[in-house]
């Protein structure tokens, strides 16, 4: 398949996937998988940075969770499925980085601060904590990640993973010999392209021709008997600079779903609002006809306004354009009630989740099907992960 680039995106492992994960990480997945050469990890390593004190639900966990992504379209033939923890070589990246990051660019990430006031009842006075971005930034730069999707509140995430692999180029990208290596590769260019690459460089970098930078890029893409090493050495050589061990990921603006929880705020296990992913249809129907609606009709015949009201924001995620006008018409007119509002948002959601159910059923039936998927995805990450972790300790003279 000719994918556009590569893609990681995980998950925490913290407990059972609602409507708010579907649509606002799963479906994209499941889009982005068609497109990119996809990685989709189950962070139980990032769980125990909060969680480190209750881990003893943890397989369980992992295991609805990964049943929910293969239940909503996740495919493990477009996408390799995987635990963190069973690629060692996130751990050691994260240790490596840890040498070179300094204390307060950790200190300055805004969802840091955030966690801490929010989650103030628990001791998080740790490095694990501390250290979560940087372990964040392990995960991306271990698969060399040119795209990160991520909603607009986690993009300073991605900066400080720019900021880490600009560091660390800038410490090591320089090695010894850069040069003479650099010459070496240029001879398996053979005579005339290598000719034609040392005119184009002379060009650019003693006249500032900048045709010539790009008439050298474009001889260089398309040399097909040089390793991807081998070329990022002679871009980094054209341009005088470090070679690019480490590749400064750029965030891909996924739309952040406005998906509201049964009583308003935003869909969350914490508020008690959720609708979970493989629900029962007799749970979903009492949920939804519980859920509150505009205030001002507390009568009947009181009129009402859509936008007030939470189950109007659901059914402009799930109705139709003739539903959601017989809604709007109906609301402010007085000429439906809230049950019979609520009733197609109800039978849309429970077939939604029919088909969900049904794509669960064969891992539901055979554990060693999710054990297989993850297993073959761990072998899959491991074998980009241990190329780039060579690079990194290579680049740090730790090859010995």
């Amino acid at each position: 398949m000719n994918y556009q680039s590569r893609i990681l995106s995980g998950m925490r492992a913290t407990g059972k996937l609602h409507l708010g994960h579907y649509y606002g990480a799963l479906k994209n997945w499941v889009e982005l998988q068609y497109e990119h050469e996809c990685y989709f990890m189950v962070a139980d390593i990032h769980a125990l940075t909060t969680n480190y004190d209750n881990p003893k639900n943890l397989e369980s966990i992992i295991h609805e969770m990964v049943i929910d992504w293969l239940a909503c379209g996740v495919d493990p033939s477009q996408a390799a499925i995987f635990i963190q923890s069973h690629v060692p070589q996130h751990a050691e990246l994260h240790l490596l980085l840890s040498m070179i990051t300094p204390l307060g660019w950790l200190e300055r990430v805004s969802t840091y601060k955030d966690q801490i006031e929010k989650l103030s009842h628990k001791d998080l006075d740790t490095y694990g904590f501390l250290g979560y971005p940087l372990l964040q930034s392990a995960d991306i730069l271990l698969y060399n990640s040119k795209f990160v999707p991520v909603g607009e509140d986690q993009i300073s995430h991605i900066e400080i993973t720019r900021e880490i692999a600009r560091r660390f180029n800038y410490l090591y990208g320089r090695e010894d010999g850069f040069e003479e290596k650099a010459r070496e590769i240029i001879k398996k260019l053979g005579v005339k392209k290598a000719e034609l690459y040392s005119e184009l460089l002379i060009k650019f970098q003693q006249n500032g021709d900048n045709e010539a930078l790009e008439k050298a890029r474009f001889l260089l893409h398309d040399v097909v008997n040089l390793s991807l090493g081998e070329k990022e050495r002679l871009f980094a050589f054209l341009e005088n600079k470090s070679r690019v061990i480490l590749i400064e990921p750029q965030a891909l603006i996924t739309e952040t779903s406005k998906l509201p929880g049964l009583d308003g705020q935003k869909m969350s296990k914490s508020y008690n609002n959720s609708i979970y992913l493989r629900e029962s249809s007799d749970s979903i129907n009492k949920k939804i006809k519980g859920m509150q609606t505009d205030p001002a009709r507390v009568r009947r015949t009181d009129a009402g306004n859509p936008e007030k009201c939470p189950v109007w924001y659901l059914h402009k995620i799930y109705s139709d354009d003739n539903t959601k006008e017989w809604v709007q018409n109906g609301c402010v007119s007085a000429g439906i009630g809230c049950l019979e509002c609520k009733q197609p948002l109800i039978d849309a959601i429970c077939q939604e989740q029919k088909i969900f159910t049904e794509k669960a059923l064969p891992y539901l039936d055979d554990y060693n099907l999710v054990k297989n998927i993850l297993a073959d995805g761990a072998e899959k990450a491991s074998e980009v992960a241990s190329a780039t972790l060579a690079e990194v300790k290579q680049a740090m003279n730790m090859n010995y």
